[in-house]
């Protein structure tokens, strides 16, 4: 989504759009699984197909397909809502964290579901450890994008002294600002080394 010159019609038809599909996504979801609960528990049994022990499978899979398009409709419904105030970049950056929690919480939930009972909140807390510790950097990473986005201490042109790299701002994106160097090679920088340190913004000759 590159849009940067959208009217405010169009973003608030964009908004729109993405809380529909998200309210779909949800609909069809509970009218499947609860056509898949029928099928397996009342209409197949009838006939002498019993394969009911499979049927918690199947509400797994159901769960990670149609939990992965509501969280990702519910990161495009807040990326179309801040974009009437901020640009795209910033926009992305809450995008991109939604996504991420969205997903380690949806992990969690479905290990606790199937688990079911003490364990399932044990085996669920666990998933949900496990999924933000592999995620911490990134999203300390996104996090630290999206206060730059907002704050912006500096911006793309900017002459700066970055974590020890000299050069030119030539981009910022959610997890790593872009410096070129005199030389022209280009150096990415991650988000969250920059918040850590010290930004020296020099003064254009």
């Amino acid at each position: 989504m590159s849009q940067e010159h959208l009217s405010k019609v169009e973003i608030a038809k964009h908004a729109s759009y993405a809380i529909a599909r998200t309210v779909v996504y949800v609909v069809l979801y509970v009218g499947v699984a609860a056509g898949l609960q029928w099928l397996f528990t009342s209409f197949l049994p009838a006939y002498g197909v019993n394969i009911v022990d499979y049927l918690g499978y199947v509400q797994v899979l159901l769960a990670i397909a149609f939990g992965y398009l509501i969280v990702n409709g519910v990161a495009l419904f807040m990326y179309w809502s801040l974009r009437e105030r901020y640009d795209h970049g910033t926009a992305a950056a809450v995008r991109n964290i939604v996504k991420i929690v969205g997903v380690g919480a949806l992990a969690a939930a479905i290990a606790g579901g199937v688990a079911g009972g003490a364990a399932g909140v044990a085996l669920g807390g666990f998933i949900g450890l496990v999924v933000g510790f592999a995620s911490q950097q990134v999203l300390g990473q996104a996090i630290a994008g999206l206060f730059l986005l907002i704050v912006r201490p500096f911006k793309i042109g900017d002459e700066v002294a970055l974590a020890g790299e000299d050069g030119v701002v030539d981009d910022i994106s959610t997890l790593f600002t872009t410096v070129r160097k005199s030389d022209e090679t280009r150096v990415l920088i991650p988000n969250n080394s920059i918040i850590g340190g010290k930004i020296y913004l020099k003064t254009k000759k």
